[in-house]
């Protein structure tokens, strides 16, 4: 009995996947590279988000290395840091890249690790979305996922104590991903993070013109964007609608690609970072 006790108490971790590829593996060189990332966002020109007292309810932000994306998710986090004891769980979605998976896949561990430290799950909000019909338990999902991880440092970075309810999405419809965050929603203490870049290995040009159309289409709240548009254009759908229902707007934040930053220009990967939020005219 005693051996079973403690066999239930031990935690499981996720450990970092791409710590030092996707960005530094050393927790002082993390913690200047996203200080550095975050001061640079803050000197570009403010943008009125929230209703003054609550955050924008959601953000879409890359995912690629650092060295590419990380100054367009820099902008989005640099708005999180005036409620950084208001937002108290994370709701991170993000595209499968190597294991495919149907519905939306949570990883069965207790937290997830990166140079800067642990993070704890909300298991009561896990809880609240298991018996859905499209939530699975896949730990192999997220075992070398980036698209997840890479937020995870920016979101130590800018909050204080929060949990985190992670989600790799797979083969699912929008209406269920939308059922998902509804189900989570909350309140000014909930943010919605959806992790998704733009079009991939176009050429410069072709590329500027395809994420100038699929930033039209988010702005004028239309779903249907495939994964050619962005590859985590099925979170990003379930997250339009959902942010119709609630009478949310979004804002673009910054808008780029890889031959803008550390790439060359023949094949890139588009980026841009949004957020959600009440319209503060009428709010």
């Amino acid at each position: 009995m005693k051996g079973q006790v403690m066999e239930d108490q031990v935690q499981t971790i996720r450990p970092a996947a791409v710590a030092g590829s996707f960005y530094p593996g050393d927790r002082q060189a993390l913690a200047d590279n996203i200080g550095a990332l975050l001061q640079q966002a803050a000197a570009g020109t403010p943008v009125s988000l929230g209703t003054g007292t609550a955050p924008p309810k959601a953000i879409i932000v890359p995912h690629a290395g650092y060295i590419y994306s990380g100054q367009t998710a820099a902008i989005a986090y640099s708005h999180l840091t005036r409620w950084r004891t208001v937002i108290k769980r994370v709701i991170l979605l993000g595209p499968v890249h190597r294991v495919p998976v149907r519905g939306l896949a949570l990883p069965d561990v207790d937290a997830f690790t990166t140079p800067l430290g642990e993070v704890k799950l909300d298991k009561a909000a896990i809880a609240s979305v298991s018996h859905m019909q499209q939530v699975v338990h896949s730990y192999p999902a997220h075992a070398q996922e980036h698209a997840l991880e890479v937020q995870l440092p920016f979101l130590q970075s800018v909050l204080d104590d929060f949990k985190l309810v992670p989600l790799a999405v797979g083969d699912a419809t929008p209406q269920e991903v939308a059922e998902v965050m509804e189900t989570l929603w909350g309140g000014p203490e909930t943010m919605i993070i959806v992790s998704s870049d733009l079009s991939h290995f176009l050429p410069y040009a072709v590329a500027s013109e395809v994420d100038k159309s699929t930033v039209r289409n988010i702005l004028g709240m239309q779903g249907g964007l495939t994964h050619q548009q962005a590859c985590g254009g099925t979170p990003v759908n379930g997250l339009i609608l959902s942010a119709k229902k609630h009478g949310l707007h979004p804002v673009l934040l910054d808008l780029c690609n890889s031959g803008d930053t550390a790439g060359d220009k023949n094949r890139v990967v588009g980026y841009a970072a949004f957020a959600f939020a009440e319209d503060t005219a009428n709010a």
